[in-house]
């Protein structure tokens, strides 16, 4: 296994697929760097918060986090955490998400992950490691991408508004306050809008709203705390919301369950 150990160490390790195993304390931060194979991080235990330029990006546990070759990141740690990851050469991402996604970890894939992890640096490519890390990369094809994202506009000014969203997130921010923020009419504010996020306001603003409330209940804030935080009317409207994008409350998708 090879584990407490910088991919950088073992990078040019002549094998597609690298398994690195490493445990990361409460509120560790690792700055601003970038990996020339693709990274996909799973984690049993605590929440992985990643930011690049294009936008934000909250894993909690059992979840994963598809990272594309030379992509810039970020990544804050919240609550202990046992980080698993797969780095792949870039000539075998071929298919995968062209940016940062947070996936789904099946049972199965977890399974994989947990095999891969306990094979020395150099396995066997022609023997069951190989087909291993074959069948692998197979099921990352597979692997669900879960709405836990927050895409950044291009546009300066719009980008700037939706910066100063994520630090204070409301849920019941207008769409004519916008509009009037940044002198736009609101027809050819949604269509910048969808133009330059991939997604309509109101659901930005959603899963905005989302990607704000998960490190706060992984570190352990009531529910009922967060949804008055973020402005929704009560607990009851901030659940739903959660449940209508993730499919289980909050409790239970913090706790890995399955709906």
């Amino acid at each position: 296994m090879v584990k407490r150990i910088q991919i950088d160490v073992v990078d040019d390790a002549p094998r597609s697929i690298v398994a690195v195993g490493n445990d990361y304390p409460d509120g560790h931060v690792i700055v601003p760097h970038r990996h020339r194979r693709g990274q996909l991080i799973s984690s049993v235990t605590g929440t992985l918060v990643l930011t690049t330029p294009q936008g934000t990006w909250v894993m909690p546990p059992q979840r994963g986090m598809w990272i594309p070759p030379d992509t810039v990141h970020d990544v804050r740690i919240i609550g202990p955490a046992s980080m698993q990851s797969l780095y792949l050469e870039p000539d075998v991402t071929g298919g995968l998400p062209n940016c940062c996604q947070v996936v789904g970890i099946s049972r199965f894939m977890r399974a994989l992950i947990s095999e891969a992890l306990e094979l020395p640096l150099l396995y066997d490519l022609a023997g069951r490691a190989g087909a291993l890390m074959t069948l692998i990369q197979h099921e990352m094809h597979q692997l669900p991408i879960l709405p836990l994202s927050v895409p950044l506009p291009r546009r300066a000014d719009l980008a700037n508004r939706c910066r100063a969203f994520l630090k204070a997130p409301a849920a019941h921010d207008a769409i004519e306050q916008w509009c009037e923020a940044l002198g736009m009419s609101r027809r050819n504010f949604t269509r910048v809008f969808r133009q330059e996020t991939g997604l309509s306001f109101a659901a930005w603003r959603q899963q905005a709203c989302l990607v704000a409330a998960l490190p706060r209940l992984a570190a352990g804030e009531a529910v009922t705390t967060v949804a008055m935080a973020l402005g929704y009317d009560n607990p009851n409207a901030f659940t739903s919301m959660f449940k209508r994008l993730l499919g289980v409350s909050p409790r239970s998708y913090l706790a890995g369950e399955k709906s």
